[in-house]
């Protein structure tokens, strides 16, 4: 523009810094930086719109005499569990660019619905995690309510059902708590707040909802206004804190306390009744929020110069620039006579100075080996836990999953109890091992053999030659009581393998096919009631018959 007005006087062109000087010559300008804004957001920050929102609540609570008490705000917000935010440090005054903050893996995603009254407390979190399992390590973090409810979805993002399942949430963290008939529960348009279902609920409950205007959350929705942002930024500062501490990957298991702490610095009283006095509702106040619709931006102050520091003299700050500073105080100690002791005074000074420094070094030092060993220990206790699904889908609090928990140890608890023989009333005995070739509890054949050779004439390499020798000295033994025969017969097949099992049969059914029938037939009974122990002996004697 001031190129064409110098060319109709027939003059040149404008130097490159003539509008800077303009800008400097004439006091009602100033210059600013402008910022990106949101089109729709722009259209919705219309004064008459806002002041139709807010004659609508203002209706709502005369005509259904809803008390400020009774006003409540939910929404929903979504963290990534390894994302920090950007933050004001301190940096060295020679650093030009920006400093940099290590930000860990761990880019899954967590929704976190969230709810808070106008008197200034919030219902307990409703968090959705990425997943199709409830894992119960996540419901073992001591630190974490029995109140919190915890939901999985496949994408970690809320959906109908699990909007119907936070109202039914609301309604049994709010009931005790009504002070008038009918409740207020502002919220945005998202679809999961339009579902049938969920409107359905609100009206069994008496609960009335009011839908802000599209694109004015930012101005008009208390959660959004006073709470998220100071929650993720107190996210983002215990984030940190574990990189600090080197745990560079977030899970859900680290996520579930730092989620905590922020939400404990953030969600206090004062900052839930601010958000509501910030959104003009309670009390309600349009010209809070009418106020800020043409909002100027301040000009940042440029940085000053930096100025060229002097050069001084080098605090110690090692064992060896220790060393050699003590030297230098001691050779001028030596050659001090009546000059001045300024020199003295300033190294004894900057001795004094790196004593300090290495001592509070050391301290810094000590405080960070005992936060690394506090994370450490509660990362081992976390990766201790076991991840046990105990749930597909739906949604449990805290409390709940601890009592599945609970039950199914429980339940584990018995089952060992039964199968190691537990003295518990009805709880079943398991079956005590007993050797294969004795019947005696206690060993096996295996250690058998080895203490008493004996036993091993009756292995498979028995003699078939051996059998009826056998067969005349249990007859002797019995005294002709056929019952005891057969009974012990058939101990002392069980001291074979199966192979000479099998070829003891045979030799038995050839020789006395006729007198197993007969015995058989003559005592079917006795046969189950006779008991016999079998010894064996190193005299000679193949059984002995008690």
């Amino acid at each position: 523009m001031a190129d064409k007005l110098l060319a109709a006087r027939g003059a040149g062109q404008v130097g490159q810094k003539w509008p800077a000087n303009f800008v400097k010559r004439t006091d009602s300008l100033t210059t600013r930086f402008n910022r990106a804004y949101d089109r729709q957001r722009a259209l919705c920050e219309d004064p008459v719109l806002i002041k139709s929102w807010f004659e609508l609540v203002e209706q709502t609570k005369a005509k259904y005499g809803i008390c400020d008490e009774d006003v409540y705000n939910f929404d929903e917000a979504g963290f990534l569990m390894g994302k920090i935010t950007t933050q004001l440090v301190v940096t060295a005054s020679e650093r030009r660019a920006r400093p940099k903050a290590i930000q860990p893996g761990g880019r899954e995603w967590v929704t976190f619905i969230a709810g808070i009254n106008a008197a200034g407390w919030s219902i307990p979190p409703f968090l959705i995690f990425t997943g199709k399992y409830h894992l119960s390590a996540w419901y073992e973090e001591a630190e974490i309510p029995r109140d919190w409810a915890i939901a999985v979805s496949d994408n970690g993002w809320t959906t109908n059902e699990l909007g119907v399942e936070w109202l039914k949430h609301f309604v049994k963290h709010t009931d005790g708590k009504v002070v008038g008939a009918r409740r207020l529960l502002i919220l945005d348009g998202h679809e999961s707040h339009q579902s049938l279902e969920f409107q359905e609920l609100c009206k069994d409950n008496n609960i009335y909802t009011l839908c802000m205007p599209p694109h004015s959350s930012h101005l008009l929705q208390p959660l959004d206004v006073g709470c998220f942002s100071p929650l993720k930024r107190a996210y983002s500062r215990e984030v940190e804190s574990l990189i600090r501490n080197h745990i560079n990957h977030i899970t859900k298991l680290e996520f579930l306390p730092a989620f905590k702490a922020a939400f404990n610095q953030s969600f206090t009283s004062a900052n839930i009744c601010s958000a509501f006095r910030g959104a003009g509702l309670v009390p309600l106040q349009p010209d809070t929020v009418l106020s800020k619709l043409d909002v100027q931006l301040r000009t940042p102050t440029p940085p000053a110069a930096l100025a060229e520091a002097l050069w001084q003299a080098c605090t110690p700050g090692n064992v060896r620039e220790l060393e050699a500073q003590s030297t230098l105080i001691s050779d001028r100690v030596r050659r001090h006579k009546s000059s001045s002791p300024a020199s003295i005074i300033a190294a004894i000074g900057q001795l004094k100075k790196g004593a300090e420094i290495m001592m509070l070094s050391a301290e810094l030092m000590r405080e960070r080996i005992a936060n690394l060993e506090r994370a450490n220990e509660a990362a081992s206790k976390r990766r201790e836990r076991k991840r046990k699904r105990i749930q597909k889908q739906g949604v449990l609090t805290k409390g709940a999953g601890e009592d599945i928990i609970a039950q199914r140890e429980a339940d584990e608890q018995i089952a060992h109890e039964e199968r190691q023989g537990g003295e518990r009333s009805g709880v079943s005995r398991r079956a005590l091992t007993r050797c294969s070739r004795c019947r005696e509890t206690g060993h096996n054949s295996l250690h058998l053999s080895e203490q008493d050779p004996s036993w091993t004439q009756f292995g498979p390499e028995m003699n078939l030659g051996l059998l009826p020798g056998l067969w005349i000295q249990i007859l002797s033994k019995c005294d002709g009581a056929h019952g005891v025969i057969v009974h012990v017969f058939i101990q002392t097949l069980r001291l074979f393998t199966r192979q000479g099992v099998r070829r003891f049969y045979e030799v038995w059914e050839n020789l006395n096919r006729k007198k197993i029938n007969e015995i058989v037939n003559n005592y079917p009974t006795r046969l189950h009631k006779i008991n016999l122990r079998l010894l064996a002996t190193h005299k000679g004697e193949v059984f002995a018959v008690d």
